[in-house]
This record gives structure tokens, C-alpha cells and sequence, in this order.
């Protein structure tokens, strides 16, 4: 595999944003106060009616995995590899059965590893989802508000926006923005639409074009959300936003800030972020099956204190 960047096709512009106006869709689309408890943010407007009416979707049961493999090699995209390694061969005299053990660790929070971001981990102008301080809300133990602990598993009907196949191309070239207009025009071509309690799963492609093209260092050029769709997320009510990529536009449309559409989710909504899908598989089943709605199931661990966790989310049709 090719560790040179790929060359980048021409996109669509990406709209300037000031931090003013940044500041001004902040305050519109929080959610600060509405919900007990706090941490569980947007999570709580899954009820057991809207898991009932989830389930209601599988109709043939196929089961996507939508977790990418733990991925051990250096690379522009994973400048800090997962672990895997042995702890037991299993190669002990009796007596039996004999025993294979291995040890995982990975800084997950980068751009290689699935995982979940839970509310405590973006803060913006120095406060947590809820308006409470970052300042003492840490400590050696983790987060004492917001942890993924606190969100437990999540079952709800998922959405795929798979903008490629809507374009007729096999991806979304890195910086392509996807707007409001965007998300309407892929629910009328997909013949679906983002409710209630729902994910929204953004697919860029970018795991195809890896495949194609090569790896290149997504902090610096990916496709993703521009910030002028998150209003028509956020009046939907939206419980989770995933992505093959973080969700983010990159190079950033806001000045001075990296990562807007987390700021918006995470810190103003409540609305915790899957990174790093694979949706290549599910973009096929969807596609077999001629629809995009289906049962999606997240099961972060369990880790109190912690600022997310590598998760392998499923759906199902």
C-alpha cells in the first residue's frame, strides 16, 4: 500500500464561516438543561417506542458489521498504531486445557480506530456539554461528567446518506463539503428521512478511495459535514452522527477552529459521534435491499470516566 498522499480532485466550495456566526448556530441549536440526566445528552430521546419501531425494520436479518479491523500498521492516516500483541502461547506443560491470551490497546480517538465520542470529550470556550466547566471535571480517573459510561448500549433506527452513490461516484473527493441541500437532496434520491431518536451515517467513500488510491492524513483534507447542515440535524432531533471519516469537514470552513461539527454535536446538542465507520459493506446491503433505513446497535465498553471507546456498531436489515 502506497504511503504517499493521493492526489486530491476538484471540489465543491466550502462557504467561509466567522466565529461570530460560528458562536450565533451554537446558541440556536443547544440543548443545555433539556434533558435528566445530562450525560446521557441526546441519547434520552431514545425511548423504548422508538426500539420497538427500530426492530421493526429487520426484514431480511442480514448483519453488517460496521467496525473497521484493528488496525496495527503505520501508515499517514495512523501515526499511532493500535496494539496487539501475545500474552499466552499457550505453549505451558499441562496440566489441560492449555490457554492463548492477547493484550489490546490503541489511542483510539484518532483517525483509525471506530469509535465512540462520549460528551466529555469536547469542550468549547472552556465548557462541557451543559455548560459545565472543563476545568476540575477531570482527574486521574477520567471524566466525572459525561463519560461514555454514563450513555450506555444504544439501539435505534439508523439512516445511511450515502452521498456517492447519489452523486453515481465512487467517493467524496477529501474536502467536499456536505451541506443542508445535501442531506434534502439524499433523502428524496434514497427514499428516506432522518426523524426523531434517529443516527444519521454519513457516507464520504473515504475507505474506498483508501483502498483505490491510497492513505493520505485526513486531519488535513477529508469529506464531511459542513457546519450549515448541522441546524436541519439538530431540528430533526438526532440521537447520533457517524461517519467513515470523524463527521467533520476538513480544512475546516470556521476560522480558528478545528473541529465544528464536534463542537456543534457534542458540546451544543448532546449528540455523541461514531468515527471511523466502515460503510462500504453497508452501503452495498443498502442498496440490495433498496432502502437505507435499518436497525443500528452500539455497544460502547463500559469505562467510567472515559472519554469514549472503540466500538464495532452493527446494523442490521
Amino acid at each position: 500500500m502506497s504511503t504517499e498522499p493521493a492526489p486530491f480532485g476538484p471540489v465543491p466550495p466550502a462557504p467561509r464561516v466567522s466565529r461570530r456566526e460560528f458562536d450565533a448556530l451554537f446558541a440556536a441549536v443547544r440543548t443545555w438543561g433539556r434533558w435528566d440526566p445530562a450525560d446521557r445528552g441526546a441519547w434520552n430521546r431514545v425511548t423504548p417506542e422508538h426500539v420497538r419501531r427500530a426492530a421493526a425494520l429487520v426484514r431480511d436479518g442480514t448483519a453488517v458489521p460496521l467496525g473497521r479491523p484493528w488496525d496495527t500498521r503505520p501508515g499517514p492516516d495512523n501515526p499511532r498504531p493500535a496494539l496487539h500483541h501475545m500474552t499466552d502461547l499457550g505453549d505451558v506443560e499441562p496440566p489441560e486445557p492449555s490457554a492463548h491470551k492477547d493484550f489490546l490497546g490503541a489511542d483510539y480517538h484518532g483517525k483509525a480506530v471506530s469509535h465512540l465520542d462520549a460528551l466529555c470529550h469536547i469542550a468549547y470556550r472552556g465548557k462541557l456539554y451543559g455548560g459545565r466547566p472543563a476545568h476540575g471535571s477531570f482527574g486521574s480517573g477520567g471524566a466525572r461528567f459525561g463519560s461514555v459510561a454514563a450513555l450506555g448500549p444504544l439501539v435505534t433506527r439508523g439512516v445511511l446518506l450515502d452521498l456517492p452513490a447519489v452523486l453515481g461516484t465512487g467517493w467524496l473527493e477529501p474536502g467536499h463539503p456536505v451541506r443542508a441541500d445535501d442531506v434534502l437532496n439524499a433523502e428524496r434520491a434514497l427514499g428516506v428521512r432522518i426523524d426523531e431518536g434517529c443516527a444519521v451515517l454519513l457516507r464520504t467513500g473515504r475507505f474506498r478511495r483508501r483502498r483505490e488510491l491510497g492513505p493520505w492524513d485526513p486531519d488535513a483534507a477529508s469529506a464531511g459535514f459542513h457546519v450549515d447542515a448541522v441546524p436541519l440535524l439538530a431540528e430533526r432531533g438526532v440521537a447520533l452522527i457517524g461517519s467513515d471519516g470523524d463527521g467533520d469537514l476538513r480544512p475546516s470552513p470556521v476560522e480558528g477552529l478545528h473541529s465544528p461539527v464536534h463542537t456543534l454535536a457534542v458540546t451544543a446538542m448532546g449528540v455523541p459521534l461514531l468515527d471511523n465507520l466502515d460503510l462500504e459493506g453497508l452501503s452495498s446491503a443498502c442498496a440490495d435491499a433498496g432502502r437505507h433505513a435499518f436497525l443500528l446497535v452500539v455497544a460502547p465498553l463500559n469505562v467510567p470516566g472515559g472519554t469514549g471507546s472503540p466500538v464495532s456498531p452493527v446494523a442490521v436489515l
